[in-house]
This record gives structure tokens, C-alpha cells and sequence, in this order.
């Protein structure tokens, strides 16, 4: 049986299974029609009044003039998933959330991504409020390289009453960030109701066992007029390793499975707390907050001892003679805290709030060791602190909005206008001296694994922002709804820019409407960007580079605005200008089925990315650099941020949900959503003038970057199709996903070698079944479930792309490689 064969049976068989159930409310339909409408219309009357998008009070998901989901607590629950980006992206399809692991930093953050575009361009929000970006900027070969995102695992899962996530720009509404679209985290409130879970689970492996253990409950305060809800929330994880054996011979195999390829260690304690008190009857006081605490552990690369065929170095004799792995903790603590007095008077709704929000990592490298250090000093350190992280974000806001029934209009005209004072902070403190001491010896030196960071790289930035915006938002007609939006912001660092969208629908019948909108957008480049820097120092001898004398250089990435980067081309990042373009229909043919459409546009200019190494070694750069005052050059070669290309992405997103009331025999929810998505780089920027008059080798922007990150190293489509069947006590859970080819790109043509097995590589699309069943008695509730139940796995990497058979996996698998999971939940709720 040949292995496409393989790949198709499993998938048709799952794929029957799903659709058997699918068909089942066709036949009761007729028998049921009439209970189904009551029930339908019923729950059309109580849906849930979004406010992602939208200033007024009384807009619904059904009435939205943009494509937004809404995504109920009880469907994350559903998921299995004890994290919430891999929640959401079990359930909307243009959400990407890749597993990369041996990749430093990559796997403390994941970064989940829209419609295939950078992390950091999908804009997160809390109850409405800008949530922080994590300290860590991803610098290595994963997705969504040069970003600095959101760290979503920071908002527990059980704090959440629902999710609203906008698929279309929205910086006219909310300023950077919001170019592929809105996330917005809405907590439960009240001091009504809570409950309490255990969950457990483990790897069919045999590894990567979990639990987790949340509380959600609320206090009134002072009787009637307020309220208290806290979450709390711990669990732990242990690693997975999917790992081979070096493969190179014999000799090597014998040494048997020491790399580590799959999930980190991870602990993590969470406290959030969402709080509201009535201080007149028009005026309330609010609060939300949260503080983390995540311990995480991932593996950097094995290395061989002296048993191995090709011994390391003798100096490892006393502390590791048969190598050892070196393990790279970070430490992480999330703070953030939200306070406000909202209210309303003479029909004008105000809100003014302040926002704080910070992440601190602080990085250490264990069991490992400084070959340098070792050397010279006669010992060393076998843990080394390599320095911290911090991102600090603090707004304060002042929203105040009126529905005004102007003559001229048939229906009320929402007004809403206001300011926002932003303030942002980036900061490196340097690690310990035995993380990077180098030495003068030519003993490679650093903590082996991850070499701190080093005095050179400390820095404590900050910028400001000031924006205004005014929005206007009404039905022109009783079919014709409209809203139009105008931001102006203006930044310390890059200057100024002003955003605009218009939106518009057309119901032209009870059950069917077409919508469409035009959107400009920005996203200011991340202050990790502007000041991030990471360097690796070597001793070279004499001759080693020529026209050099013989001492300690360094190479890696630099601040853009630092000295030498600005002699070698680099310039001040501008934001990245976005122009979306969207157009869409829904149709609600029954009141059981929900069908929308949408296909969109997103032109972005002037996208941020890492350029490539530029050598400052030969003699003219040399000559060059001695002559605008940098004669005691450090570096042997730097690479720094640019806006380096513009690019295009197009798609559709379909979204299809059947309620069937089965009377006596259930209730059957069924649903089909979708995504088509195609990324591309229309242009590059030209090299800076300056080092084609060096004749520096230069790429701005490799082909990895441009076939690859920027374009088709995400899956171009997803398809989802989720079954949820309740009678009685029992509910039953199956979602099929399937996920489309993507491609891992080769960095240049000129390493493209067939002959040699250096070639892209096309990972072929597959399907992904997780089931689960829970019991309801009283007031608990029991699930049994177990995700990638069929226990599928992406193609294994090309020979040339698995480190002699070491990491076979890609770190590009949007479902990760580690196999099926099952797990267990206890929950108590009142």
C-alpha cells in the first residue's frame, strides 16, 4: 500500500464518521421544524451584543457589518486544549499557532498568527483594552521571525466568558497592531455562579504528561452593589522528545537518542482577577488584572563527548566526558492591571481608564558549560545567568460615545470620539561575565548553548504616542447599515500616521445581506525592533580575517540605530501601512443554518524584517568605518532590522453552523468553516546605496524570508469540521481539521543543490481528529478525550534538514509532531 493510500483511508474514515453524524438532523428536520424555529428564534433574541469593531451599543454578530466570530466559553472547553491559542486554533481556521521547539527563545512565547501574517499584526485586547506584548522578540528560523507578539497563554482559559475575534483591519478603531485583525479576551463578570476543574493528560508516546488545576468564582461586594471574580489557575508539564539517533554510522547510532525535538518543560501559575462596583446608579468603577508566573525549559543541541567518533574538546573531560545537552530556562513574570470609571449621563456614554502591563524574562543556560572560561580560569560554571528581558506598556483612555436621532436619518447615528496616551518600554540587562566571557585563548567561549548577553546589548528605551479618533456608525436605511472610522496617531519615534476605514451592509432580505469594507492600517515597528540585540564574540589569531589584527570579535544582530549599523545603511524603521479590502455575505436560509462568505485583500508596505549578515572585514569597509570614527572595530559581521519588502495577501473565509433540535433525542450542532490563503512579496526593497559603493555582499532579504516567512511557510488552507451532540447528561465532541501544504524554503539559490539533497521541501496536507464525551450529574461534569486520535504526524524533514537524523520534524507543523494526547477533566460548578 503505497503511501498516499496510507495518508487517505484514516482521513476518509474520519471524515465518514463526522459526516454520519451531519446527517442525522436531515432526516429528523421535518419532524422537528417547529421546535427548531422556536428555539432558534429564541436564541437570535439573546444573542450576544459584540463590541469588537464597533462603538454602539446594540450592534450583534448577526447585524455586524465585518466578518468577527464569536467563540463561547464552553467551545474552548471543548477543544481539550488547556492553552488558549491552540484552542483558538482548533476553531477558527485563519489562526495558525505552530509548535517550534530547539530554537531558543521560540517555544517560551508561541505566536499564534491570522490569516497566515506576522503575530505581531494581529492586535490583542482584554475587555476592550490593549494587552502588552511579550519581552522575547523571535530572532531565530521560526514563524513569525522578528516579531515580538502577544504571549496569549498569559489569560487562563477559565477566566473567559467568550472571544471575539475580527477578521479585517481595525486601526482606524484601535490604532498599531490591528492589520490583520482584533482578538478581543471578554472575562466572565458577576459574583453569581464558578467552578472548579482538574485535567490530565499524556502523550500515546508515553511522554509530555500534564495537569492543570483552575478555580473561577465571584464575591459580591457590598451586597448588590458590586463584585469580585478571581481565577486561579497552576498546572505543569513535562517534555516530549520525538528525537532520533545521529545516523551518520554505526559508530554514531550507537551513541544512541541524545537531542531533544518536541514540547518544553513548562510550570506556570496564574492569578486573574476581574472586579466592578456601583458607585451611583450611572456610574461604576472597574478593574481587571493579572499576574503570571512561567518556568519553562527547552533544550538547545546535544553536544558529543569524547566517546563519540569525532571526540569534542578535551576540556570537557572533567565535567561532561560523554557530552551533554545544554537546557535553556526562562523565567517569566506577566503583570498587568486595568482600572476605570465608566457611566453614562444625559445619554452620553463615558469611559476613562488607565492601563498598565509588563513581561520580564530572565534567561539562565544549565548544564553547560564556558570552554574559555574553563581554560583560563582553571573551572566553571555549570548554570549561567545570561541576562533579562523586560517590555512595559502603560495608556491611559478617554471614550465617550452618543446615539443621537438626528431628522434626517431614519434610525440613531452613534458618535464616538477620544484620546489615547500610550507609553511603551523595552529593556536588556546584561548576563553574568561566564555567559559570554570569550577570552583570548581561540577557545570558543560563552555559555555553550546560550551565550548571554553581554554589556554591550543592555538598554532601557522607551517611546510615547498620542492618538485621537472620532467614529460614526448607523443604518442609512432600514437594509443599509454603515459605519466610518478616522485614527490619528502620532509616535515619538517614527512620526505620525492616520488610519480610516468604511464599512457597509445591505440586508436585502430578512435572511441575506452582503458586506464589504476598505480599511488603511498601520503597525509601528516593536521597540524589540528598534533596540533588540544579540551577539556572538570569537577570538580570531592573526590572518584569520584579513586586514584585522588578531583579537575578540563579535557578529550578530545590532540596533538599527546603532553607530555602525547607520555607517553600513541601516535607517530609522517607519510603521508598516496596511490597505484591506474585504467583501462578504451572510445567509441565514433557515433559522437553524448560518452561512457567511468572505473574501478579503491586505496590501502591507514596508514590512519589518531581519536583514542579512553584511562582513565588515575587507579592507575598504574597513577604511570606511576608520574614517567616520569607528577605528577599534568590534564586529566581524552585523545584520539589523528594515522595512524590507511589500507584500500581498489574499483569501476567503467561509463559515457554515446547522442547530438541529432533535426533540427526546438531542440537540446536534454542526459545524464547517474554512480558510483559503495566499501570502506573496510583491516587491524588495534596493540595497542601501551605501554598500554597493563598498561592494558589500548584501541581501536585504533572503529567499527564505521571501518565499518562505513572508509567504508559504504557513498552510495555505484549513478546513474544520466540528460535531457537538448533547441529549440528556451527555455531550460528545468531534472536530476534523485538516490542514493544507506548506513549504520550507531553502535561504539562497546558490546553496540549492539537488544533487546534494538541498532542495525545498513541500510537507503534504493532513487531517487531524480529536474526539471527546463528558457526563453531567448534578453539578459536576466528567470528559474523557483525546486529541489527534488517529495519532498523525507531519512528513519527516528531508535527510539535509534533520541534523544526521536527529530532528526529524519540521518546526513548521501548524499541529505540532508530537502525536495523539489523551486527557481527562473533573469539573465542579454552582
Amino acid at each position: 500500500m503505497n503511501k498516499k493510500t496510507n495518508t487517505l483511508i484514516p482521513a476518509a474514515l474520519a471524515a465518514a464518521v463526522l459526516l454520519a453524524l451531519a446527517s442525522a438532523p436531515v432526516a429528523a428536520q421535518d419532524a422537528n421544524a417547529a421546535g427548531s424555529a422556536d428555539a432558534a428564534a429564541k436564541a437570535k433574541q439573546l444573542q450576544t451584543v459584540i463590541v469588537t469593531g464597533t462603538r454602539s451599543a446594540s450592534r450583534t454578530e448577526s447585524s455586524s457589518l465585518t466578518p468577527i466570530d464569536v467563540v463561547s466559553a464552553q467551545a474552548l472547553q471543548q477543544t481539550g486544549t488547556t492553552d488558549l491559542p491552540t484552542a483558538l486554533a482548533r476553531i477558527i481556521p485563519s489562526l495558525n499557532f505552530p509548535r517550534p521547539a530547539a530554537a531558543d527563545t521560540a517555544d517560551t512565547q508561541r505566536p499564534a498568527q491570522l490569516r497566515g501574517l506576522s503575530p505581531d499584526q494581529v492586535l490583542v485586547l482584554v475587555n476592550g483594552k490593549r494587552w502588552h506584548p511579550g519581552a522575547i522578540l523571535l530572532n531565530n528560523g521560526v514563524i513569525g521571525r522578528g516579531s515580538q507578539p502577544v504571549d496569549l497563554n498569559t489569560i487562563p482559559l477559565s477566566a473567559i466568558d467568550h472571544i471575539e475575534v475580527l477578521r479585517d483591519g481595525a486601526s482606524a478603531h484601535y490604532g498599531s497592531d490591528a492589520i490583520a485583525g482584533v482578538i478581543n479576551v471578554i472575562l466572565k463578570k458577576g459574583a453569581a455562579g464558578g467552578d472548579v476543574e482538574v485535567s490530565g493528560g499524556q502523550y500515546s508516546a508515553g511522554d509530555g504528561r500534564q495537569w492543570l488545576g483552575s478555580a473561577n468564582f465571584g464575591i459580591p461586594l457590598n451586597g448588590d452593589q458590586g463584585w469580585l471574580r478571581l481565577t486561579l489557575e497552576s498546572g505543569n508539564q513535562d517534555h516530549t522528545n520525538r528525537a532520533g539517533p545521529d545516523n551518520r554510522s554505526p559508530a554514531w547510532e550507537a551513541l544512541g537518542v541524545n537531542f531533544r525535538q518536541g514540547d518544553p518543560d513548562v510550570h506556570s501559575n496564574n492569578v486573574l482577577l476581574n472586579a466592578q462596583y456601583n458607585i451611583t446608579p450611572d456610574v461604576e468603577f472597574y478593574a481587571f488584572g493579572h499576574y503570571g508566573h512561567r518556568n519553562s525549559t527547552s533544550p538547545a543541541f546535544f553536544r558529543y563527548g569524547l566517546n563519540s567518533p569525532k571526540p569534542n574538546n578535551p576540556l570537557m573531560a572533567s565535567l561532561y566526558p560523554n557530552g551533554f545537552l545544554p537546557l535553556e530556562n526562562a523565567d517569566s513574570t506577566d503583570q498587568s492591571l486595568v482600572a476605570g470609571v465608566r457611566g453614562t449621563v444625559n445619554g452620553w456614554r463615558w469611559d476613562v481608564s488607565a492601563n498598565y502591563g509588563g513581561n520580564r524574562v530572565s534567561y539562565e543556560t544549565r548544564n553547560s558549560l564556558n570552554y574559555a572560561y574553563l581554560h583560563d580560569f582553571g573551572n566553571t560554571p555549570t548554570a549561567f545567568q545570561d541576562g533579562i528581558l523586560k517590555a512595559t506598556q502603560q495608556s491611559f483612555d478617554i471614550d465617550i460615545a452618543k446615539d443621537f436621532r438626528p431628522s434626517w436619518l431614519p434610525n440613531p447615528l452613534t458618535v464616538a470620539f477620544g484620546t489615547e496616551y500610550l507609553r511603551q518600554g523595552y529593556q536588556i540587562a546584561a548576563g553574568a561575565l561566564p555567559s559570554w566571557y570569550v577570552g583570548t585563548s581561540g577557545t570558543a567561549g560563552g555559555a555553550q548553548g546560550f551565550a548571554g548577553w553581554q554589556p554591550a546589548n543592555a538598554v532601557n528605551a522607551s517611546r510615547h504616542d498620542v492618538a485621537e479618533y472620532i467614529d460614526f456608525e448607523t443604518n442609512l436605511t432600514d437594509k443599509l447599515g454603515a459605519s466610518l472610522a478616522v485614527r490619528h496617531e502620532n509616535y515619538s519615534d517614527f512620526g505620525s500616521t492616520t488610519s480610516g476605514s468604511l464599512s457597509a451592509r445591505y440586508d436585502f432580505t430578512d435572511s441575506f445581506a452582503l458586506r464589504g469594507g476598505a480599511s488603511t492600517g498601520f503597525r509601528a515597528p516593536s521597540l524589540g525592533q528598534e533596540y533588540f540585540s544579540q551577539i556572538s564574540s570569537l577570538f580570531y589569531a592573526a590572518g584569520s580575517l584579513p586586514g584585522l589584527p588578531a583579537g575578540i570579535y563579535n557578529r550578530g544582530l545590532v540596533p538599527v540605530g546603532s553607530p555602525i549599523a547607520t555607517l553600513l545603511g541601516a535607517e530609522p524603521l517607519k510603521a508598516e501601512k496596511s490597505r484591506n479590502f474585504t467583501l462578504g455575505a451572510v445567509w441565514n436560509p433557515t433559522e437553524a443554518l448560518n452561512l457567511s462568505v468572505d473574501v478579503y485583500q491586505i496590501e502591507i508596505d514596508n514590512r519589518i524584517a531581519l536583514s542579512g549578515a553584511i562582513s565588515t572585514t575587507t579592507p575598504k569597509v574597513v577604511s570606511y568605518l576608520a574614517a567616520n570614527g569607528i577605528t577599534n572595530l568590534q564586529y566581524s559581521s552585523v545584520n539589523y532590522f528594515t522595512n524590507a519588502a511589500d507584500t500581498r495577501t489574499r483569501g476567503v473565509d467561509f463559515v457554515g453552523t446547522y442547530v438541529a433540535k432533535l426533540g427526546d433525542a438531542g440537540t446536534l450542532t454542526s459545524t464547517l468553516s474554512a480558510n483559503y490563503n495566499q501570502n506573496k512579496v510583491t516587491s524588495v526593497k534596493a540595497n542601501p546605496a551605501v554598500l554597493d559603493n563598498l561592494g558589500v555582499s548584501f541581501v536585504r532579504l533572503n529567499r527564505q524570508d521571501i518565499k518562505g516567512y513572508l509567504a508559504n511557510t504557513t498552510p495555505r488552507s484549513k478546513l474544520i469540521l466540528s460535531e457537538q451532540y448533547d441529549v440528556g447528561n451527555w455531550g460528545f465532541t468531534g472536530t476534523l481539521t485538516r490542514y493544507g501544504r506548506y513549504t520550507s524554503y531553502v535561504s539562497s539559490l546558490s546553496t540549492y543543490n539537488p544533487a546534494a539533497g538541498i532542495v525545498d521541501q513541500t510537507f503534504t496536507p493532513k487531517w487531524i481528529l480529536d474526539l471527546a464525551g463528558n457526563y453531567r450529574w448534578q453539578h459536576w461534569t466528567f470528559t474523557l478525550g483525546a486529541d489527534n486520535v488517529l495519532n498523525n504526524h507531519p512528513d519527516k524533514n528531508i535527510a539535509n534538514n534533520t541534523n544526521n537524523g536527529t530532528l526529524p520534524y519540521s518546526t513548521y507543523s501548524p499541529f505540532g509532531y508530537n502525536g495523539a494526547y489523551v486527557y481527562g477533566k473533573v469539573r465542579y460548578s454552582w
